[in-house]
């Protein structure tokens, strides 16, 4: 007897053990229409943990590792991805015992119990991550993965070429030796200030302010622009949004790619308290 469409997605919408239909969950991830998943399939530009599947009927969990064109995407609609930018005078805390304002006033709205990823000092502002994913939250926390942040900071004094230069060989702190990956000044010195952009992947302690501190040019104002592939943008101080689907589809790559040596061992800090 030949099969309907009717009869077809009656057998979609049926559960299974062995999962759900590809582009079924493609379409609920909001990736794609079922349609156009379909196609994308039959295209051979979607894999499934690594192995590029063709075959409409194939059925998958949501904690499969799902890729279109390399780029991974997000199965579990459970999972939720955040950037907010950071207020001065806020604390990386969801519920700081000393009671000096913290992130529950950006949290409170959602339904998913959120946590930050990693730590920005009470005194410095920017990009925060805030999601539900720990494995995807150490690995963009972790040094060893070589996420890379770039922060803006607004130093005493001018910079000269010669402590850039500095800065990206290396100077030696109290807990050893670190450099930036890049470093550059921006802009025309005041005489009595500098704006200078620090590149760099390493999550020590308030390490941005330290290294600032040792070439003799103390931090006025620090601001994190950038984490990893994200771009803090034209968020305003004190918004919060949802990553687009193109942010998420970068940092879910990066943490698929990870090492999973790396994973066994604790996270460093970012430039927290």
């Amino acid at each position: 007897m030949e099969r309907t469409d009717s009869m077809m997605h009656a057998d979609e919408n049926q559960e299974s053990p062995e999962g759900v239909r590809l582009q079924k969950l493609m379409a609920a991830a909001g990736v794609a229409s079922r349609r156009v998943s379909e196609n994308l399939i039959s295209a051979g530009r979607v894999a499934v943990n690594g192995e590029v599947v063709t075959e409409l009927g194939r059925r998958v969990l949501d904690t499969d590792e799902v890729s279109v064109d390399g780029v991974a995407i997000q199965l579990d609609t459970s999972r939720r991805y955040l950037m907010l930018n950071k207020p001065v005078g806020i604390v990386s805390s969801l519920q700081d015992e000393r009671g000096r304002p913290d992130l529950r006033r950006y949290v409170s709205r959602y339904e998913e119990r959120l946590f930050n990823v990693g730590r920005l000092d009470a005194q410095t502002s920017g990009l925060l991550i805030l999601t539900n994913d720990g494995d995807l939250a150490h690995v963009l926390a972790h040094p060893s993965f070589g996420v890379m942040k770039t922060y803006i900071a607004k130093v005493e004094g001018r910079v000269s070429a010669q402590t850039i230069g500095r800065l990206t060989a290396g100077v030696e702190l109290e807990d050893g030796p670190i450099a930036a990956d890049r470093a550059r000044i921006l802009g025309a010195s005041s005489g009595t200030e500098t704006m200078v952009e620090v590149t760099l992947h390493s999550g020590r302690n308030r390490i941005v302010r330290r290294m600032l501190d040792a070439v003799g040019h103390p931090v006025i104002d620090l601001v994190r622009r950038q984490f990893g592939p994200l771009h803090l943008g034209t968020l305003a101080s004190g918004e919060i949004r949802d990553l687009t689907k193109i942010e998420l589809g970068q940092l879910l790559t990066i943490a698929r790619e990870a090492k999973p040596g790396a994973q066994e061992q604790e996270p460093e800090q970012d430039d927290g308290e």
